[in-house]
């Protein structure tokens, strides 16, 4: 099998020449923690004190966002993250934003999205939403949308690090281990691979040959 990665060590390569730019390259996998959280409680608080929407409301649209999150995931990783735009500069692009992962996967400074990056994407994704549901119901839908974020930013660096005991996470890091060392045209989905069967763009599951007795 071709090797598809440069280090396989908790190791990477040098991005900018700037020691500034550099610095925002890279991120502890504990920040998006530090700076989402207080998010969800600050729409949280909007939903039930300001809006006093029922708990049935929010719990909806907290599902919803979060359903939502997941296909958004795999747009971003397919469609955004895997594209490499013409010439060295497009080739420059897609290295800075996702192929230095592939090339050092086990990098742990750049397994979660740097707030650089992951903030005015943030505000974007908002007021989209907000265009759709309006001003009351984005609160408690945003919820849903930030919390699948979360999972996905620390399920992958989870994935690449933690040891994995459990048959769903055991499924959950084989299906992308398998995108990093298999077939990186496949397993777009990092915290599900729900959109991968659906799309098909999974993996073959390798049947076993049982034996056949014949009386």
């Amino acid at each position: 099998m071709t090797k598809m990665y440069v280090s396989n060590k908790d190791e990477t390569a040098r991005m900018f020449k700037s020691d500034f730019m550099e610095a925002f390259s890279k991120v502890h996998w504990t920040v998006p923690l530090y700076i989402y959280m207080p998010v969800i409680a600050y729409f949280l608080y909007r939903s039930i004190f300001d809006y006093q929407l029922s708990i049935g409301t929010i719990l909806l649209y907290i599902i919803i966002g979060t359903a939502i999150w997941t296909f958004t995931e795999y747009i971003l990783h397919r469609f955004v993250f895997h594209y490499t735009p013409p010439g060295k500069i497009g080739a420059r692009i897609h290295f800075i934003f996702h192929g230095v992962h592939h090339d050092y996967p086990n990098d742990t400074k750049r397994l979660v999205m740097p707030p650089s990056v992951s903030i005015p994407l943030a505000v974007l994704f908002f007021l989209l939403f907000q265009a759709i549901f309006g001003s009351v119901l984005v609160a408690p839908f945003f919820i849903g949308f930030i919390a699948g974020y979360l999972f996905y930013d620390i399920s992958h660096y989870a994935i690449h690090h933690f040891n994995m005991h459990s048959k769903f996470w055991l499924a959950i890091k084989n299906h992308h281990m398998k995108h990093h060392y298999q077939d990186p045209n496949k397993g777009y989905g990092v915290s599900s691979p729900f959109w991968d069967v659906i799309f098909r763009t999974g993996y073959e599951v390798k049947k076993t040959q049982s034996s056949v007795r014949i009386d």
